[in-house]
């Protein structure tokens, strides 16, 4: 039997196939798949309806737009998925500001001239969901074994994680900032590599949506953070450099420990953290050099280049 034909139309699952050892069978990728770097030409079946803005309150407010008028943020390539023959189509209805919507997927498989095609939706919350939907898209491959390979070295990975944290005498309260204008905080799985990483999780719990905040509900945290990692979903870590006067404004004055302690971070929110896939063990190790720079310095020299401290202007 022929390896099934695979149409990949989120990052997060490009980079699953990818690590069962299915890249050959990659028939088509969304706009955003970029990792590993070697899926970059493969058919692109999806795009974007909102263009690029410098300005996360300008992408904010285009989307709601879209979204107000009953619109899907992305469209998907129908005659082109069409040419790709997919045996396999891997999504999401998680989140349709992140991907194309499930229902269009669904409506543009009816269309293609094979009916068995195996739409596999993924919806991950928390991590075991993630965990959970690798062995699925594993399962879709017939690469049963191969996930379970893949899944044991994260396992490991955590445990090296969470081993070395707890031995740690601190455990900081730690704030993840998930969207820069309007300011949305980091939930999912966030408050579990939190805590794995040693600290404890501030606002949200496993599994919350990522709400939205005012000012002033930050400057009333109680407790204040100890450490702050910002990584807004989609940014690599240069665009939200770019947002330094956005982050000051939201940032400075607050009466944080973090803020004294220098304990600011800004990272990479596109490669890492927001991509429910085998990197998020990556996104684990890199939240511990933030969160315990002195004990997690290897960490630090691994993904140098993935974050770095940001020194807010009082």
């Amino acid at each position: 039997m022929p390896a099934p034909r695979v149409a990949s139309l989120l990052p997060s699952a490009t980079e699953m196939v990818c690590a069962l050892g299915c890249e050959e069978q990659l028939v088509g990728v969304s706009h955003e798949c970029d990792w590993p770097e070697s899926v970059v030409g493969t058919a692109v079946l999806t795009s974007s309806k909102v263009m690029q803005s410098p300005s996360s309150g300008t992408i904010d407010r285009d989307i709601r737009n879209v979204l107000k008028d009953a619109l899907a943020v992305y469209d998907i390539d129908e005659a082109g998925l069409a040419r790709a023959k997919p045996d396999v189509i891997v999504t999401q209805d998680l989140c349709d500001v992140c991907a194309v919507s499930f229902e269009e997927v669904v409506e543009a498989a009816k269309k293609l001239t094979n009916p068995d095609v195996n739409i596999v939706n993924l919806r991950p919350m928390k991590l075991a969901d993630i965990w959970d939907d690798i062995r699925k898209v594993g399962a879709a491959l017939r690469r049963d074994l191969a996930a379970e390979a893949v899944l044991t070295k994260m396992d490991a990975r955590v445990a090296a994680v969470r081993e070395r944290a707890a031995a740690l005498d601190t455990r900081p309260n730690v704030l993840t900032i998930e969207w820069v204008d309007p300011p949305m905080l980091g939930g999912t799985w966030m408050p579990e590599l939190v805590e794995i990483a040693g600290g404890r999780a501030l606002v949200t719990k496993p599994g919350d949506h990522a709400p939205t905040v005012t000012r002033e509900q930050l400057e009333a945290l109680d407790p204040a953070p100890d450490v702050v990692v910002i990584k807004p979903c989609g940014f690599p870590l240069s665009r939200t450099i770019d947002e330094a006067d956005t982050l000051n404004d939201l940032l400075a004055g607050l009466p944080w420990p973090a803020l004294r302690d220098g304990a600011v971070w800004v990272a990479d929110g596109n490669a890492y953290f927001n991509r429910p896939g085998p990197r998020i063990v990556d996104s684990l190790e890199i939240l511990a050099a933030c969160m315990h720079p002195e004990a997690f310095a290897d960490f630090a020299e691994q993904y140098e280049g993935a974050f770095r401290r940001f020194g807010v202007r009082t």
